[in-house]
């Protein structure tokens, strides 16, 4: 049987080397910022859960000249069209969808080739409104990925088998036995920055956790200046541990080695996926605690809350108790965050907190099955219907989940810029409440329009 053949296809610039360079698991092309510097298909060798594919990196589509160099360009790339068994048609989120991809569209359309449409470079917010827009292209659901940053790859290949008509494969036993101790070397590990306030033990707390005096510690505030990385395991799950510099409030950073720690720390909860607020039980829950907290969850960041210095507090069940009623008030926006007491001195309550950790980040991946999300969505809206907006019904239809880390929504509204916040926050609560989604930043966002599936007349 011939190895399927998948073609990378797409404006210049939109990220299709990355992609190719991360689906080989090799950096064989070339990657810049630099518009048209693939000219050349190229072709590598992949794997998709145990199936051998080509993928063809092609040159960006455009507009060109009869004998140019870009008309050549394109005619490889139209020859990579016609040999694929399935097309990649990839836009930049962060752009949107352009007159150019919608003509482009056409000519892959034309081609009669099986196409799923990857909307790249969808980290962060930023391409959000531009995965919408994809739906445009009539294709289908879009897959949401960063190529440079790895993610959403878990969907693609999902959706690049069932396009090929492709099963997982098992491996020889003996063979499987090598590849599972390698993948779990070579396991990409979970990300987690520990951040807070200035001398509230975040490097106490790490050196705990590694077993060693990794990190200078001291009663002196600040000691510790940029973003340090360490290699652990948590319950035989690889991890990386961020140690940051605590951050205060912006006016009260004057020294130049302050400055770059912060913002080395607030890159690094960028960088993050769970990201730990360490609190000082003397000193719980001040401002610039939920400054921090209030960041996390801005970048869509998982997050678990740790009360160091727990061994300094007389009263522990009042205590603690006072605690989850502040924190329930002051960061209403993601209810259920794990709130875990804590002595990073006394190496006391770590278990909990890998725990804690650990759920959050299954949580902060978590995807919902379509047709689950919609029966929910039909039992929420019979339980409380949408109000009317200028004498006619505001309509829910349909709903899919178009993104996991952090679980992200998009409901087909007939008015969504009628519809109250108050609602907003009714359907947001209850979905969190029907599939255990405590703890993390969920996003619920409305699109107008009909189920994007049903059939048009």
């Amino acid at each position: 049987m011939p190895t399927p053949v998948i073609a990378i296809i797409g404006r210049p610039n939109v990220g299709k080397s990355t992609l190719f360079n991360r689906l080989t698991g090799k950096r064989a092309a070339l990657v810049s910022d630099m518009p048209g510097l693939t000219r050349d298909r190229r072709e590598g060798e992949a794997e998709l859960a145990g199936n051998a594919v080509t993928l063809v990196d092609t040159a960006g589509l455009e507009e060109a000249k009869r004998g140019s160099i870009a008309e050549r360009m394109r005619q490889q790339t139209e020859t990579a069209l016609k040999e694929a068994d399935l097309v990649l048609f990839l836009i930049d989120a962060r752009e949107g969808v352009t007159a150019s991809d919608k003509v482009f569209a056409q000519s892959v359309r034309a081609s009669g080739r099986p196409v799923i449409v990857v909307a790249n470079k969808c980290e962060g917010r930023g391409g959000e409104a531009g995965f919408y827009a994809a739906f445009e292209l009539g294709f289908g659901e879009p897959v949401a990925v960063s190529a440079e940053h790895g993610e959403g790859l878990g969907e693609l290949t999902a959706d690049m088998l069932a396009a090929l008509g492709l099963q997982p494969v098992a491996r020889e036993r003996g063979a499987r036995a090598k590849e599972v101790a390698h993948e779990a070397g070579s396991a990409r590990p979970i990300r987690v920055a520990i951040v807070g306030r200035p001398n509230a033990g975040k490097s106490t707390l790490v050196n705990a956790l590694l077993g060693e005096e990794r990190m200078i510690t001291g009663p002196e505030p600040g000691l510790t200046r940029d973003a340090v990385a360490s290699d652990f395991e948590w319950s035989g799950r690889p991890v990386r541990l961020y140690d940051t510099a605590g951050l205060r409030r912006k006016a009260k950073v004057t020294d130049l080695a302050e400055k770059l720690g912060a913002s080395d720390a607030i890159r690094a909860i960028r960088f993050a996926e769970v990201v730990v607020v360490l609190i000082d039980a003397e000193r719980p829950f001040e401002h610039q605690d939920l400054t921090i907290a209030d960041l996390a969850t801005e970048e869509g960041r998982a997050l678990v809350i740790a009360v160091n210095k727990w061994d300094l507090v007389e009263d522990k069940q009042k205590t603690l108790k006072e605690l989850r009623e502040t924190l329930a008030q002051r960061l209403s926006q993601v209810p259920g965050v794990a709130l875990v007491p804590i002595s990073a001195l006394g190496g006391r309550g770590l278990d909990k907190l890998s725990s804690a950790v650990l759920a959050a980040y299954d949580t902060w991946n978590r995807r919902v099955a379509t047709a689950d999300l919609n029966r929910w969505l039909e039992e929420a809206l019979a339980r409380h219907a949408p109000p009317a907006a200028r004498g006619r019904r505001i309509k829910i239809r349909f709903m899919t989940q178009p993104s996991a880390r952090p679980p992200t929504f998009v409901a087909f509204c007939s008015q969504p810029e009628a519809l109250p916040k108050s609602y907003l926050r009714y359907l947001t609560n209850s979905l969190r409440e029907a599939f255990d989604l405590p703890g993390v930043p969920l996003r619920l966002n409305l699109r107008k329009g009909d189920n994007p599936y049903a059939k048009r007349k």
